[in-house]
This record gives C-alpha cells, structure tokens and sequence, in this order.
C-alpha cells in the first residue's frame, strides 16, 4: 500500500517537473505535455490535416508509448486483450478529441494550464467534474461496454509498430515527392513549431510512460474514483502534479494569473465547460483519461489502441471540419460537434445499462 502510495506521488512530481523543462527546452508555454495537443500534432505531420501551425511528430508521446511498453514487459504485465465495445471506444476517442481541441488542451493540459495561472482552465475543471459525475451515475446505474476478451500478440503489437515507424520518420524526414513535400509535414510557425529538441522529449516521455505504467497515474480515474467511493488515491497524483507545476511556474516566472492574454487558450466560458464535458464523460466511459488510453495501449490493451486511433481521427476531423478553437475562440460548427457529442454519449449511456 505504501509502495503504491509512492508511485502515485512520483508520478505526479516527474510528469511536472518534465513539463516544466520542456515548457523551458521549447514546448509551446503551459503544454509541457498535452496528449491531445501532441496527437493533434501527429495527425497533422501525417497530413491527415492540412493546419500548417499543428504539425510534428511530437516525440513525447512515442516516448510514453515505449517506456510504457518496456516497463509492461519487464514486470510481465504485457497482456493483450480487446473486444470490448471497439467501434463505441473508436467514436468515443474522436469526441473527446473534438472536446479537447473546443477546450484546447487534454485533462493534464487543464492541469498545467491551472499551475500556470490560467483561470480559463478552472471552467475546465468544473466542466470535467460535471462530465465525471454524469457518467458516474451511468456507472452506478450499470454502464459497461463489455469484457475485454484475451487477442493474439500480433494485434497488441501493431500501434507500438506504427509508432517505431513515426520515430523513424521523426529521425530521418523522409521526402518522397520533393514538389509536393511529405509525407511527413513540419511546422514552421506556431505551436507545432515550438519544440524541445528530440532527445529532452523522448527522454522525458520514456520517464513518464514508466512511472504512468507502475502508478496507474489517470487525471479522470483520481476525480471518478473520489465521486463513487470516496478514494483519494489517484486524486492524489493529481494534486501532486498541479502543484509542481504551480511551484515551478512560480520559480521560473512563468506564472500568470488571469482569464485574458494566457497562450493557446480562449475564454469562451461555455465551450471551456462544456468541451472538457465531454471529454470527461467519455473518458470515464472508456475507463481512463487520453494519458491511461496510451498507457493501456503499451500494456497489450487493443481497445485503447482503438481509442488512441480514434483520437487521432478525432484532431484531424476537428481541423478539417474546423470544429477546433484558437485564442481567437470556438468555431460554430465546433459549438454543435460538442453538442452533438454529448447528446452521443447520452444515448451510447442508455444503451449500455446492464439490464438486470
């Protein structure tokens, strides 16, 4: 219990003390990490979306894969399983995508961006408790999308091969039609431009990908859990993180308190909420945050690698359908993909009740 104590803390102190160097190495300010931000990022370099300032290869979120992986394998928790509810999983990750990029930032963003002084952040937070609490009360109600069912290796091997693939092509830029550039796309201005070199990032995201695998670290697992039963376990990773964050922000005169002027964020208040709404919702169902569905992924998990895809989906349909904010605020049509999300969630929730 005390070992698990232990990890739940280191996870919250390594996770901010990273994003803060990062944040000073040349990450974007406040997005030290940020896996919708950083998958966004992805999908872009991928062309899967043509917003010229969101794409690289963001080399944290490979790291966390494979140090995740590494650490699965070593303490032989590597077990590959899947087959609960996959299509549901795949459209639950493109909303809460869509939720994230309304918000601007994943529940850890939320996290840093809080540390930081963005009180645009603290609507967000109020918006994922008030998701949290409507799907614990699904969960109480009996939601459940099924057993996940033992899979053959070969399809728990496949994201970890994918995401080998994109470390190759982060380290070496292939260019295959020189007059039309790509296949992998680079920033040259804007937040995918803003970058830690390679080896801070992936040294950093292997730290986290292993202590997020022992501690079982998930931002919506801390508030979920104390919701139903009262448990301050997770919680307290949470907590931990915030205030590294805050402290270093503080030391670093990176702290800046205030709803106006915080970087890649707005104060459309509504959407804040409402965005992260959703993504709490839908990251309850699917049992763990964006971070957690990453770190499943690496323990053999097929339906979080299912929700990691549909994610990746979700960044490249937010920009070309432009449903994602910018500091200049939502787009209409991202107003009504939250919507539209949310009354999703409502029905997938009646649906899903074990009936008795």
């Amino acid at each position: 219990m005390k070992k698990d104590w232990l990890f739940i803390i280191s996870a919250g102190l390594i996770i901010g003390i990273s994003a803060i160097i990062l944040v000073l190495k040349g990450n974007p300010p406040n997005m030290g990490f940020c896996i919708a931000c950083f998958e966004r990022d992805i999908a872009g370099a991928l062309g899967l979306h043509r917003a010229s300032v969101v794409q690289y290869l963001r080399p944290e979120i490979l790291g966390i894969l494979f140090g995740a992986l590494i650490i699965a394998f070593m303490f032989k928790e590597f077990k590959p399983e899947g087959g609960s509810s996959p299509m549901l999983r795949f459209f639950i990750g493109i909303f809460i995508m869509i939720g994230s990029l309304v918000f601007l930032g994943c529940p850890i963003r939320m996290t840093l961006r809080l540390g930081g002084g963005d009180l645009n952040a603290l609507v967000g937070l109020l918006g994922i408790i008030a998701g949290i609490f409507i799907a614990s009360m699904f969960l109480k109600a009996g939601f459940d999308l099924g057993r996940a069912k033992k899979v053959n290796k070969s399809d728990a091997y496949i994201l970890p091969l994918i995401f080998l693939a994109l470390l190759g092509f982060l380290l070496f830029k292939p260019i295959f039609n020189p007059d039309a550039g790509g296949p992998i796309f680079f920033s040259t201005e804007g937040p995918g431009a803003m970058v830690a070199p390679i080896i801070f990032s992936i040294v950093a995201g292997l730290l986290v990908g292993v202590i997020g695998q022992r501690s079982r670290f998930c931002t919506i697992g801390g508030i979920r859990d104390f919701i139903l039963f009262k448990d301050t376990h997770l919680l307290t990773g949470l907590i931990v993180l915030f205030l590294t964050v805050l402290f270093g922000n503080l030391v670093f005169g990176k702290f800046n308190l205030g709803f106006v002027g915080q970087p890649i964020a707005h104060n459309w208040h509504i959407w804040n909420f409402l965005g992260l709404a959703l993504a709490g919702w839908g990251s309850v169902f699917l049992g763990g945050c964006p971070f957690r569905q990453l770190i499943l992924s690496a323990n053999g998990n097929t339906d979080s690698a299912i929700t990691v895809m549909g994610m990746v989906v979700g960044a490249a349909v937010s920009h070309n359908f432009v449903l994602a904010a910018s500091p200049k605020g939502v787009p209409v049509y991202g107003q009504v993909a939250v919507i539209i999300g949310l009354i999703f969630l409502l029905i997938m929730g009646f649906l899903n009740l074990e009936k008795s």
